[in-house]
């Protein structure tokens, strides 16, 4: 069984003349998530390879677990800081 087909197919490319994918930590959220897009696009074309779509599936499957990842890191942030400003606001107005 290939690299490629055991989930090691972030690297690879996906048809006759295109550039193999950057290794999935590389990646922005927004490079990751247009490379879902790309992935998709080429899993309806119908045109893949049994092989190449186990590859490809498998990088999809990477990509939006970082993106998930990466969203809920933010969401936390986010959650971090709503807090913060409560806090803050809360003792603004038991001082004054």
């Amino acid at each position: 069984m290939s690299a490629e087909a055991q989930g090691g197919g972030a690297g690879a490319a996906d048809g006759p003349g295109e550039a193999a994918a950057p290794p999935l930590a590389q990646l922005t959220y927004e490079q990751a998530a247009a490379r879902v897009e790309e992935i998709i696009k080429r899993l309806d074309s119908g045109e893949a390879s049994l092989q190449e779509t186990l590859a490809l599936v498998a990088e999809g499957k990477g990509l939006i677990e970082q993106c998930a990842g990466e969203l809920a890191a933010v969401g936390s942030a986010l959650e971090e800081l709503k807090l913060d400003e409560l806090v803050a606001r809360l003792e603004r107005e038991a001082a004054g």
